[in-house]
């Protein structure tokens, strides 16, 4: 590495500076004078602080070991040391969440040219938090120490785990049952059936390897898959859940080992890949010893020749039956999706949940007329009390003037964003604005099955609110999205670019359900939430040092809830 010959380096206040390839020219500097050259081209996501390099740096300095970036920086007037991540080797200072970032490739040789600097798309996504492109990886000309520690802003206020293990996850559970009243069920042939529910995306390994970036706070060991899968599965069977519903199922992995495993602990598997050449998709499994199943109800949202819909998510509908003599009556319908992740296309994910809302509606139709409970989970890659969430909760959104951008919550200001066209999706994909399918030419809108679950007069009505959508189904959260004690916001699923809620467990709520008390009207035939595994903060996660970690093999929590389904 050059080093101008002309220029005496000093380090009297700061034991190490980087190199540079390239001279630096500071202008305004006593300390600093000017070099032969200026500085080149910068590749950083950062303010650069001209502060930095003229003066003295914004917080002092504290035992720097020789040549290791393992220091302690300390903001001034306070002992607050924040979270701390440990990362691969890389030039990182930081202060007062800003920092900057030296490229490799600048550092290589002072002859080469700076490479160009590649975008992303927009469209450019994966299903979870991620992105198909991975930034090339660029092996510098220097070693560094492999535990490079920074402070993380937002988890300000925490003790940084540096030294053994981090810290594990801690999750309560938190039991509902006592505040429902005892009922009498004497003289009635069916008694209480109460059962658990998991929702987790675990990850495929082919995502993760295409998004390595965004896991740099991980060392290579746990992001293995022999490493991952031992955990995954050391989950479930902690967990012991009745139904399970998977998301980001690399195919390979469910058919040789995950489909294998959780049939020996007992369960009943489905699973349906994404359309294209995705290598995931969607299981839902359950207890044989607790259900029997009905019918299966794999959704495709993929539709040729209709723009809108056309990415490769899917999603998955069964119907079960809980088993026993006492039990040929009752139902309940499980559906599990991931919508797509794309934050910019609020319109896509509006069209492909409207789908799968049409396939419950279907199928939790029963030929008595009636409709069983439904449990609805998944990655929907929507924040809560965004448009999306909303529409979910309240069976309606009133959507003329919402910026595609703003529908899942995901991006805080999108820029030139263009608004919901009415209606969002075209006449010819098949689905009424009240997310029920459209009759053919020709069938009969009578109940049952098939198209023929329509309603007379949804189409009038839907002509008559074009700017509007709605559904039938009354949804609940079993989640609440904020903890108990101090109100910070929960977190399902943690990496090095964002920390937020898009995994959720909706359900039928029965009459005096704890989670929906307003709705009066609501069938007794329900669902009641006897308890649920707590969520944590972005805090709590880092002092695991992120997701995934040592101990939890997914960059998403799992969400387990108990629910007793009423004679």
């Amino acid at each position: 590495m050059y080093r101008s010959p002309n220029y005496k380096y000093d380090y009297s206040h700061t034991p190490y500076r980087p190199m540079f390839s390239r001279h630096l020219k500071v202008v305004g500097s006593s300390r600093f004078p000017p070099t032969q050259a200026s500085l080149g081209r910068w590749r950083s996501p950062y303010l650069l602080n001209p502060s930095w390099w003229t003066g003295q740096p914004p917080w002092p300095l504290q035992s720097y070991p020789s040549r290791n970036l393992q220091a302690n920086f300390i903001t001034p007037g306070t002992q607050d040391y924040g979270k701390w991540r440990q990362v691969k080797p890389s030039f990182f200072f930081t202060s007062y969440q800003k920092a900057f970032h030296l490229s490799h490739g600048l550092m290589d040789s002072s002859d080469k040219a700076v490479p160009p600097k590649r975008r992303r798309s927009p469209d450019d996504e994966r299903a979870g938090q991620k992105s198909r492109w991975s930034p090339p990886q660029q092996t510098p000309r220097f070693t560094r120490s492999p535990n490079v520690w920074f402070l993380n802003g937002p988890s300000q206020g925490k003790t940084p785990q540096m030294k053994g293990r981090p810290a594990e996850i801690k999750r309560q559970w938190e039991d509902f049952s006592h505040l429902y009243k005892s009922q009498s069920h004497k003289g009635k042939s069916v008694q209480p059936f109460d059962f658990s529910v998991m929702s987790y995306n675990i990850l495929s390994q082919d995502l993760l390897q295409d998004n390595i970036y965004l896991y740099k706070h991980c060392c290579s060991s746990i992001l293995a898959w022999n490493h991952r899968y031992s955990n995954i599965l050391k989950e479930l069977e902690q967990h012991d859940a009745d139904i399970l519903c998977l998301q980001e199922v690399q195919e390979d992995h469910y058919q040789k080992q995950l489909k294998p495993s959780l049939e020996s602990l007992g369960y009943h598997c489905e699973y349906k890949r994404r359309t294209g050449r995705k290598p995931d998709g969607c299981a839902v499994s359950f207890k044989r010893d607790r259900f029997s199943l009905v019918s299966r109800h794999p959704v495709e949202y993929f539709r040729r020749g209709v723009p809108l819909l056309d990415r490769d998510n899917v999603g998955m509908v069964l119907l079960l039956r809980p088993t026993g003599p006492s039990d040929s009556e009752r139902f309940l319908c499980v559906a599990n999706t991931h919508l797509l992740y794309n934050p910019r296309r609020g319109d896509i994910k509006l069209a492909q949940l409207a789908m799968l809302l049409a396939e419950i509606t279907e199928v939790s139709h029963l030929q008595d007329g009636s409709t069983c409970p439904i449990i609805l989970c998944g990655d929907f890659n929507s924040v809560p009390w965004s448009p999306l969430y909303s529409f979910i909760r309240e069976s309606w959104l009133e959507y003329e003037g919402i910026p595609i951008g703003k529908v899942s919550g995901q991006e805080d200001s999108p820029r030139g964003q263009r608004l919901l066209t009415v209606p969002i999706w075209p006449q010819s994909v098949g689905i009424s604005q009240h997310c029920r399918y459209e009759p053919r030419p020709g069938s009969a809108a009578v109940g049952g099955g098939g198209v023929s679950g329509l309603r007379q007069g949804d189409s009038a009505i839907s002509n008559m609110c074009r700017a509007s959508l709605a559904h039938s189904l009354r949804l609940t959260s079993a989640y609440s999205h904020r903890l108990k004690e101090g109100g910070q916001p929960e977190v399902t699923t943690c990496h090095s670019k964002t920390a937020l809620t898009v995994d959720y467990i909706f359900y039928s709520a029965a009459q005096g359900d704890v989670a929906q008390p307003e709705y009066s009207e609501a069938p007794e035939q329900g669902l009641q939430l006897l308890a649920r595994l707590a969520l944590v903060d972005e805090g709590d996660v880092w002092t695991a040092n992120g997701l995934p970690n040592e101990c939890n093999s997914s960059d998403h929590l799992p969400l387990l809830a108990r629910f007793r389904l009423q004679p």
